[in-house]
C-alpha cells in the first residue's frame, strides 16, 4: 500500500532544481489577482468593527512553501492595510495607534523554512513585519483562536492531506493501475481523488474559521477545472501523463518496476468549479464576498517545453525521490524533455484550465 502520512513539499534548497527558481508561474498568477486584492482588502476590511484600538495586525500566509512568493504577496497585503488604516485614520474620530504585522508563514514540517528565511526573505532593517514560522498541515488548526486578520493561501488546496484510499491496492475497483494521478478513466479512481478533495476543504475551512477573528478576510487563490473539462486535457495534465509515461520507460529498462509505478500515486486533485463552489458553501462559518475567475497572465503565453519540466520537476521531485530513489530523477526528467520533443505540447489546442479568485468573510 502506498505511504500515505508523510507530506511532500517543493523542493528545497538555493540549488538548480529548487522551488525557489522554478516558482515563477505561480508568481505570476499573484501578480494577475494583485488588484483584486488591493480592492478586495479595501473594501471589504472593516478595521474599526475588528477592534477600535487595535494595535497588531496578525496576517498568515498558509502553504508558504519556499521562495520569494510568499514574502511578496505578505508586502502587498500589508502596503493596502496600511492605505486602509490611513483612510481610517483621516475619515473617523477615533484614537488609532500604529499598528504592527506578526506574520505567520504556515508549511508543512518538512518544508524547507531554513532557506526560505535565509535566503529570500527581506533583511530585518528593511522589515516591515516580524516573522513567524509555523510547521504543520493546514488540513487542522495551526494557529490559535482569533489570532488571524487576514489569512492567505494561493496555489496549495489542489494538494490533498494524503493520497485518496484504495488507489494503491490492487484488489480495490479504485486502484489506479499503472496511472500516476487521477485521468477520468476510471470513475472509481476519480471519485476517490474527489471524495478525499472535500473531506480536506471541509477541515481546512473549519481551521481557518477557528483562527480567523470575526470580520476577518480569507483570501483563497489557485486553479481548478471549468465545469466538464478533464484535467487531462490541459497542458498540466499531458505533462504529468508524459511523466507518468516516463516511469514506464524506466521500468522497461529496469531502473524501476511496475509494481512500484502500481502504487505511485500523486495526491492532487483539481476541483470543477461548481464542486469547488458546493464545498465553500457548504461552510457556514464565512460569507462569500467574492468567488470569480481571473486571468493567469501566462495562460496565452507558448511556455518552452523547458520552462515546463523545470517547474514540475521543483514540484514533484520531493514525491518521486520518495517512492523511486533520488537516482532516478535526473533520467527520468531527461526522458520527459525527449518525449515533450517529440511530441510537443502546443498550449494553444488544449483546454484551459481556470484560476479562481476568492474572498471569504469570517462571521
Amino acid at each position: 500500500m502506498p505511504k500515505s502520512s508523510q507530506s511532500y513539499p517543493m523542493s528545497g534548497g538555493n540549488g538548480q532544481h529548487s522551488y525557489i527558481h522554478h516558482s515563477s508561474y505561480q508568481k505570476a498568477a499573484i501578480d494577475g489577482a494583485e488588484e483584486k486584492t488591493r480592492q478586495c482588502i479595501l473594501e471589504k476590511l472593516d478595521l474599526l468593527n475588528l477592534k477600535p484600538d487595535l494595535s497588531t495586525f496578525t496576517i498568515a500566509d498558509f502553504g508558504c512553501s519556499i521562495g520569494p512568493n510568499t514574502f511578496h504577496v505578505v508586502l502587498i497585503i500589508i502596503d493596502t492595510v496600511k492605505m486602509k488604516y490611513k483612510q481610517v485614520k483621516e475619515n473617523s474620530e477615533a484614537s488609532l495607534v500604529p499598528l504592527e504585522f506578526p506574520v505567520f508563514f504556515n508549511d508543512l514540517s518538512n518544508n524547507d523554512f531554513n532557506t526560505l528565511f535565509k535566503t529570500t526573505q527581506p533583511p530585518s532593517s528593511e522589515r516591515e513585519y516580524f516573522s513567524v514560522g509555523v510547521p504543520g498541515s493546514f488540513y487542522g488548526r495551526v494557529l490559535p483562536r482569533n489570532s488571524v486578520h487576514i489569512g492567505h493561501t494561493s496555489y496549495t488546496t489542489h494538494w490533498l492531506s494524503k493520497i485518496p484510499e484504495h488507489v494503491g491496492d490492487k484488489k480495490s475497483p479504485a486502484w489506479n493501475k499503472n496511472n500516476i494521478i487521477y485521468n477520468n478513466s476510471i470513475e472509481d479512481v476519480t471519485n476517490a481523488y474527489k471524495l478525499q478533495f472535500i473531506k480536506d476543504m471541509k477541515v481546512f475551512l473549519e481551521a481557518r474559521a477557528e483562527e480567523i477573528v470575526p470580520g476577518g478576510l480569507m483570501i483563497v487563490l489557485g486553479q481548478c477545472l471549468p465545469d466538464g473539462i478533464p484535467f487531462f486535457k490541459t497542458w498540466q495534465g499531458i505533462v504529468v501523463d508524459t511523466i507518468g509515461d516516463c516511469l514506464m520507460d524506466l521500468a522497461e529498462s529496469g531502473l524501476t518496476t511496475e509494481e512500484k509505478i502500481g502504487l505511485f500515486n500523486i495526491p492532487v486533485y483539481f476541483p470543477q468549479f461548481s464542486e469547488l463552489r458546493r464545498e465553500i458553501e457548504q461552510n457556514r462559518s464565512f460569507t462569500i464576498e467574492t468567488m470569480e475567475n481571473v486571468r493567469h497572465p501566462l495562460e496565452d503565453i507558448p511556455l518552452s517545453h523547458d520552462f515546463m519540466i523545470s517547474m514540475f520537476r521543483a514540484i514533484l521531485s520531493t514525491i518521486i525521490k520518495e517512492h523511486f530513489g533520488e537516482c532516478v530523477l535526473d533520467e527520468l526528467f531527461d526522458r520527459v524533455a525527449m518525449k515533450l520533443v517529440k511530441y510537443p505540447i502546443d498550449i494553444t489546442k488544449c483546454e484551459k484550465d481556470m484560476n479562481y479568485f476568492i474572498l471569504l468573510i469570517r462571521k
